[in-house]
């Protein structure tokens, strides 16, 4: 007998995703949501005036929840057939209902249907998650939002930020994530009772030609599993315009938390910002003193896999010929449930990272000092030039003499001697000393503090404020 290690496992399951978000594609949420399908459907038939007694809906009721999932295999691989297996297994447990189970449908009532099912709770566990990472950032945000700091244009030190700006960045891009999450499951629609071409037929038949029961069968049927959306026209399968839409989102998010995962990194290598380290983490097997910024790099490579994944979507929604054609089934049995597993298991390193990223004052204020006469040197100019200067000459001294400072730094280190290479000169050097008193970090990071307040307050909490705080019961190892 072979050993469970001897098989193949998808890191995504085995590593990485939360156990709700493995729930949610899991076996036996889908074919219960099946179960759950086809009793909505002799329900809302029964409702409507079908020979369906209430003996029959009381029995597959019963066994709604008791999948024999080796018996539905077995039956699998004698009938070749997913839908057909379930069926059978189903009817045997409730023979008394067999005959009324999946009267007038076909397989994609149950396949299309119970994947929308599992879409909504996915994007339902997505953006709570983001709301609670937004807020961790939320409070990071707000503690550091005056600490100034470099910031950074082609990595090269540009301009003053704070910390506490530069996050507010990433706080930005998820807010912009959860809304687009949150639009995909407003507008996410059910496919609803509409037949083997999408035409209804089998139910106008069902129902003696009368158009009004079945437009209400589908909207029936879509109440009982909790939508008020259906699509108004599918063929046999619901629009794959709808799974392009979601991955999009999902790939949004992916953007977002490379995108912060990389800063964090870079951040990581100046010692100025950091993500959590165990006391017991291990950095390097070789290199005992390495503090490798371990879970930002796996969010890089899962972001990177998902902003990938999330192109197969579009290119099955232009394959689709006419009504259906099922090689679709395979593609999507990969792209969406491994789509929703990568995201969740980026949004539970993120959550891990949000709440314990570590500031190290000392470095950022050394760093600072540094780079302060550098980014004064403007306002020295410009106080030169009100003094009668000409701009373009100081622009040149200022240039010359920043260039060799900067090179000092480079091949000698110690403090940033620009000053003292200005001091001499006749204009910039009295310029220089009507500014120097008044030269505070601070002074250089314009509204960015203001930004960060006016951001929260204004944008981000009325958008949490329609949401209670959220907690979570699943525990992954990151």
């Amino acid at each position: 007998m072979s050993d469970v290690h001897d098989a193949y496992e998808n890191p995504l399951a085995g590593r990485y995703a939360s156990d709700a978000m493995k729930r949610t594609f899991s076996a036996r949420f889908r074919f219960t949501t099946w179960r759950r399908l086809w009793v909505a459907l002799a329900e809302s038939e029964a409702d409507l005036g079908l020979p369906i007694t209430e003996a029959q809906l009381d029995t597959m009721r019963a066994h709604a929840e008791d999948v024999p999932f080796d018996r539905a295999k077995a039956l699998e691989g004698e009938l070749r057939h997913d839908v057909m297996a379930h069926i059978y297994a189903f009817r045997e447990q409730c023979p008394d209902a067999g005959k009324v189970l999946h009267l007038g449908a076909t397989s994609c009532f149950v396949t299309d249907n119970s994947e929308i099912v599992q879409v909504r709770e996915g994007l339902l566990l997505v953006a709570r998650k983001i709301r609670a990472i937004m807020r961790n950032l939320r409070g990071f945000c707000l503690q550091w939002k005056d600490l100034p700091t470099v910031g950074y244009t082609h990595f090269q030190p540009a301009q003053f930020t704070t910390v506490g700006k530069r996050a507010a960045l990433w706080l930005q891009d998820l807010l912009e994530d959860h809304r687009e999450i949150t639009r995909a499951l407003f507008d996410l629609r059910f496919r609803g009772v509409k037949g083997t071409t999408g035409t209804q037929d089998s139910f106008l038949k069902l129902f003696d030609g009368d158009h009004e029961k079945v437009v209400a069968l589908d909207l029936k049927v879509a109440e009982k599993m909790g939508f008020e959306k259906v699509w108004p026209l599918t063929g046999q399968t619901y629009t794959r315009k709808q799974d392009s839409r979601v991955l999009a989102a999902l790939s949004g998010l992916a953007q977002s938390a490379g995108k912060m995962s990389s800063d964090i990194r870079l951040l990581s290598h100046l010692q100025e910002v950091e993500e959590p380290f165990g006391k017991k983490q291990i950095g390097s097997s070789a290199m005992a003193y390495k503090r490798n910024p371990m879970r930002s790099e796996r969010i890089a490579a899962l972001s990177r896999w998902l902003i990938t994944l999330s192109q197969n979507a579009p290119l099955t929604m232009s394959t689709q010929w006419m009504e259906r054609t099922l090689d679709d089934s395979a593609n999507r049995r990969l792209a969406l449930g491994e789509g929703f597993l990568c995201a969740d298991a980026i949004l539970e390193l993120l959550l891990n990272v949000s709440s314990g990223l570590v500031v190290q004052e000392g470095v950022i204020a050394r760093r600072v000092r540094e780079q302060l006469p550098f980014i004064a040197s403007e306002e020295v100019m410009m106080q030169a030039t009100k003094e009668g200067g000409d701009r373009q000459e100081l622009h040149e001294e200022i240039r010359t003499a920043a260039l060799a400072a900067a090179e000092k730094l480079k091949t000698e280190g110690g403090e940033n001697d620009f000053f003292g290479r200005i001091a001499d000169h006749p204009q910039l050097g009295a310029a220089l000393r009507a500014v120097e008193g008044d030269l505070a970090a601070s002074r250089f990071t314009g509204r960015a503090s203001a930004q960060v307040s006016a951001f929260v307050e204004d944008v981000l909490d009325p958008e949490l404020a329609a949401y209670p705080e959220e907690t979570f019961d699943d525990e992954v190892s990151v």
